[in-house]
């Protein structure tokens, strides 16, 4: 009813986070920048699937603006290197493919298509490297990014009021997504499932609390199962596991208690979530994750042609094993072979094919450089988790959206407590 105000709203958003950090004092200057990319990051869809962002990439963009003026007022940590190194990686492939890309494909766009969430991810990883933040503004980030993923989800409840008028395979439905990606959609409700669930278990010191992010975390979870489309929801779960993993271990014996806790409350409203989804698909849902068809026949591909896709982006890397085929190119080269304008889904496979042997070195810095950094710095407890959502989307997803890029950097924060106070009695 209101499509009009889309772009207006994000203008005014953009607008209002700029001028918060802008006149934010030095101390505040980390924790505004944050927050704003954390903001755009967990709206990204949202703006896309209403068409209420200045250009289909402005989120990464943003991004990209906010850890340059965060650079730009704070510097960035020399340690971080690497990332800068990796930035200027990325330069080759587009080299290659100004030679390589046929005259019809759209050279600036495909460009940015395939680089702005790399060049995110470098961006924010420089500006994050060994940054210190607090826990509790550690939390804040995920709770900007999980506030418009609930908009989201209202959103995709008013677009699709009754699910049994639109399903009729087990497919990835995009009119249970909003009329948007499937993909996109399930990627981002299966980080809002996450970060509920951290919330459930670290920011719940109540029965109402934990009875409001345990209906949030079903909601979202019925949201994101019946987009049909599997990625994001198994990358949800993997991420969780993963947190749960750290956080148990480095709990003390009391706090652990409270965690299994908390876990039974997860599994409940997974189990809850789960129930009902299957109902209101008339248990089409089910066959989905089973790798069944509608009949209940099995499926032979389980990955629904991404396969295909992955190994023709190896033909790539043996056909170019130095420089690669150039950014881009492998979409250009399907095009050409009539099999459609089909993106890559699976990060690895990109790079290795338009980028070479240099897509080697830029996975070794992107994998071994936050696991060195773990090694002197164990203070983050998502760290894995982090990392975990990252790899997972990459390999689904690829980097369509800012999100795996922020997540990332985030694993590469340096995370500080609050100390109590110490109240010594004085000496008379």
């Amino acid at each position: 009813m209101f499509r009009p105000l889309g772009k207006p709203f994000f203008v005014a958003a953009m607008v209002y986070f700029i001028a918060r950090i802008v006149m934010a004092g030095n101390k505040r200057k980390t924790q505004e920048i944050l927050l704003a990319s954390a903001y755009f990051v967990g709206a990204e869809v949202l703006f896309r699937m209403t068409k209420s962002g200045l250009s289909y990439e402005a989120s990464k963009y943003l991004v990209i603006l906010f850890m340059s003026m965060g650079m730009f007022y704070q510097g960035a940590s020399g340690k971080g290197y690497p990332y800068f190194a990796y930035l200027i990686l990325l330069v080759p492939s587009i080299i290659v493919a100004s030679i390589t890309l046929t005259f019809e494909a759209k050279f600036r766009t495909n460009i940015a298509f395939v680089l702005s969430g790399p060049v995110c991810l470098g961006m924010a990883a420089m500006y994050c490297y060994d940054r210190k933040v607090s826990q509790q503004l550690l939390l804040n980030i995920l709770l900007y990014i999980a506030l418009p993923i609930i908009t989201l989800t209202t959103y995709l409840f008013l677009y699709t009021p009754s699910l049994k008028d639109v399903l009729t395979s087990t497919a990835s439905n995009s009119a249970a997504s909003g009329g948007f990606g499937p993909n996109q959609v399930a990627t981002a409700l299966g980080l809002g499932m996450f970060i509920m669930a951290v919330r459930l278990f670290l920011k719940s010191p109540n029965m109402g609390l934990k009875l409001l992010n345990m209906a949030i975390f079903i909601i979202m979870s019925y949201r994101a199962f019946v987009t049909f489309s599997r990625g994001g929801v198994i990358a949800a779960v993997f991420v969780t596991m993963a947190f749960l993993w750290t956080l148990y271990f480095q709990s003390k014996s009391n706090m652990k208690n409270q965690i299994i806790g908390s876990l039974i409350l997860v599994v409940i409203a997974a189990s809850t979530s789960w129930v009902i989804s299957s109902n209101q698909t008339s248990g089409l849902l089910d066959k989905r994750y089973a790798n069944e068809d509608a009949l209940g026949r099995e499926k032979e591909d389980i990955a629904t042609g991404r396969v295909d896709i992955f190994m023709d982006e190896m033909n790539g890397f043996l056909s170019s094993p130095f420089l690669g085929v150039g950014a881009s190119r492998t979409k250009n080269i399907r095009v050409e072979e009539g099999i459609g304008h089909l993106p890559s889904h699976n990060e690895i496979g990109r790079l290795l094919s338009e980028h070479g042997l240099i897509g080697v070195l830029i996975l070794l810095i992107l994998i071994f450089k936050p696991l060195s950094y773990r090694s002197t710095n164990r203070n983050n407890i998502f760290f894995y988790a982090f990392l975990a959502f990252w790899f997972a989307t990459i390999n689904h997803s690829g980097m369509r959206i800012a999100a795996p890029s922020f997540i990332y950097a985030l694993a590469l924060l340096h995370i500080t407590y609050d100390k109590r106070p110490l109240h010594r009695k004085q000496i008379k």
